[in-house]
């Protein structure tokens, strides 16, 4: 194997550095994953997730986990509302892509990991040369040495510019989170509403989507798109919850009174601008002086309008593990090459996917109805 007597450093312990240490760790590599969070119990932002058939369930069956997956992840139907709040369509169950608490998937994951093979509270600040092998400085004062270095620190990692000179750019499009505690008691109305499922509404451009049962709190997204001026006047102050609720309810004018009664129970919002990197093999850094690469978002970040985002890190994982461990390869510099090849191809068609669905989301006159009939 191309990575005998040789040191692996992940970093980031989200699903996609988590999936490729594991899928390493089985075939004998010498990994450690660097994470910056403090520690695994730490809650991890975000809606719930789903994998999908060929990418992310693929990639965790080759690490024998997908029973797992169906085992952590819940079957969720779709109801589709108009703004007055009355239902349209109701999408039945859909067994076959599950979702996923994003805590429960980091868990799923460590437990198949050897004991400290992650790293907590370890964040990511340079790499050096040293001696024909990477430095890696941490923000605690701490170093670590290694002979490959694979980012997977998401889309605003600081490893990527040792591998590509892509900008990560704004999309045009602003996601406000928000998730409510005890629903069922602060929200009932809305929350009798989404009737255990998914609820999606789109109206002038504006989309909501809300998962009721996110191991117990309801979180929600909206998207709309704004100038890159707007975001960076930084007009919203998310610490300012009333604040932030006043302006959806403002937005949300003509919308159901369920609706406002959700912004005003909401107890936490975060503000996200929907973010790209650009896939261009281009602008990737080539004849690296020692192996390095990146993986999932910190390769290819893409907005969430297509699903394709983690499933994409996942295949990553899936191919980037099996060219450093299967033999096929004369070395990990050819390995590496082999994979970002594959990568640049499947990661620009996700992209693609995904901006042509965020264009189509927010025009005026897109309804969610329309496209599950597609």
């Amino acid at each position: 194997m191309i990575l005998k007597d040789k040191t692996v450093a992940i970093v980031g312990a989200g699903p996609v550095g988590l999936t490729m240490a594991i899928l390493l760790q089985q075939r004998g590599a010498d990994v450690t994953v660097y994470e910056r969070d403090n520690n695994e119990h730490k809650r991890i932002w975000g809606g719930t997730l789903d994998l999908h058939k060929g990418f992310g369930q693929e990639a965790l069956r080759r690490a024998g986990l997908l029973n797992e997956y169906f085992r952590a992840a819940k079957p969720m139907g779709r109801t589709i509302v108009d703004f007055h709040a009355e239902i349209l369509t109701v999408i039945p169950v859909q067994y076959e892509t599950p979702e996923i608490n994003r805590n429960d998937l980091r868990q799923l994951l460590l437990n198949s990991l050897a004991t400290e093979t992650v790293l907590w509270g370890k964040k990511f600040t340079s790499l050096d040369e040293c001696d024909g092998k990477w430095l890696l400085r941490f923000k605690n004062g701490t170093d670590a040495i290694a002979d490959l270095v694979i980012g997977a620190n998401g889309g605003m990692s600081q490893v990527k510019k040792y591998v590509t000179n892509a900008e990560t750019q704004y999309t045009g499009t602003y996601i406000i989170q928000g998730e409510v505690i005890e629903p069922e008691i602060n929200c009932p109305e809305f929350y009798k509403l989404c009737n255990n499922t998914i609820l999606m509404s789109s109206e002038k451009g504006i989309n909501f989507v809300a998962n009721p049962d996110n191991n117990g709190l309801l979180t929600y997204n909206v998207t709309f798109r704004k100038s890159d001026n707007w975001v960076k006047e930084g007009i919203l102050n998310f610490e300012d919850i009333f604040g932030i609720a006043v302006f959806l309810s403002e937005m949300f004018s003509s919308w159901n009174e369920r609706f406002h009664r959700l912004f005003h129970a909401t107890t936490t919002f975060v503000g996200l601008p929907a973010r790209n990197l650009p896939v261009d093999n281009d602008l990737w850094i080539t004849n690296r002086a020692l192996p390095i690469t990146l993986i999932g978002d910190a390769a290819h970040v893409m907005p969430p309008f297509a699903g394709r985002g983690l499933n994409t890190g996942l295949l990553d994982a899936l191919i980037l593990s099996d060219n450093l461990t299967s033999g096929k390869h004369k070395s990990v510099g050819e390995a590496i090459d082999n994979y970002e090849q594959q990568m640049f191809l499947y990661a620009k068609e996700a992209q693609l996917e995904t901006y042509r669905n965020e264009i189509a989301m927010h025009q005026s006159d897109f309804s969610f109805q329309n496209r599950f009939r597609k």
